[in-house]
């Protein structure tokens, strides 16, 4: 990869932490430094992702009072998002965190698969700093799977915690009721939130057999942190009610 912004901001310091961590992990497995690169990745974005998370869930238990005004005020969709936000800012929500979020993660995800699918197995000095070191080997197996090769296992794995974590994180809508009159906001909403449910886990899927097993791998912890988080904010969450 050509030095430029994208490459030393982003490419350069995660491929020196992954062989960082190569040259600490025992025989240098490359499945080890995966998930430790990943969880160290996830623990830098905490803060960002630590809101969000939140975010939604104050989001989660003001559902009724939206639904309140947004029936109070149907025929006002100035008023309503006047009265959505007030509400909002009276609990401390952003409710553009989440796209905050999106939009850091960006690169570093695009970064992770440049030091994923370019830079394994063959690791290359060039991108070293001066004091970080090559192994002298490493091993791209990883309970039984060659890390460097497709997996349809590890990819069904990647896609079933994207699953999980999106049921977490997006509550299923409630269905319309029979009487209302149809909404587009409404009817784009349950669309949108379908589509999330069962159609991103099998872009995840695709994505991650087509690449390697490596990048499932990298998905799957990534997933598995973002379950551990939400649950853990729902807990809390719950222990704050009672």
């Amino acid at each position: 990869m050509q030095s430029g912004f994208f490459s030393t901001v982003f490419y350069q310091p995660l491929y020196n932490t992954l062989v960082l961590i190569l040259s600490a992990v025992p025989g240098a497995n490359v499945g080890v430094a995966i998930i430790l690169l990943t969880v160290i990745v996830r623990g830098v974005l905490l803060p960002l992702s630590h809101k969000s998370v939140v975010s939604q869930a104050k989001m989660r238990s003001l559902a009724p009072h939206l639904e309140k005004i947004k029936e109070k005020h149907k025929d006002d969709k100035q008023e309503q998002a006047r009265k959505t936000m007030a509400l909002y800012k009276e609990h401390g929500i952003n409710p553009f965190s989440g796209c905050l979020l999106v939009l850091v993660q960006l690169p570093i995800i695009f970064a992770l698969y440049f030091v994923f699918f370019k830079g394994l197995p063959n690791l290359n000095a060039e991108h070293l700093y001066s004091f970080v070191s090559l192994p002298e080997t490493v091993s791209m197996m990883f309970l039984g799977v060659m890390l460097s090769k497709k997996s349809i296992i590890f990819a069904l794995f990647a896609a079933v915690t994207q699953y999980y974590q999106i049921k977490l994180s997006i509550p299923a809508m409630a269905p319309a009721e029979k009487d209302a009159k149809p909404s587009f906001k409404d009817d784009f909403a349950r669309s949108f939130n379908v589509q999330m449910r069962y159609m991103l886990p099998v872009i995840v899927f695709g994505i991650s057999y087509s690449i390697s097993a490596a990048v499932a791998l990298y998905w799957t912890t990534s997933n598995l942190f973002s379950v551990a988080h939400e649950l853990y904010v729902k807990r809390k969450a719950e222990k704050i009610k009672a």
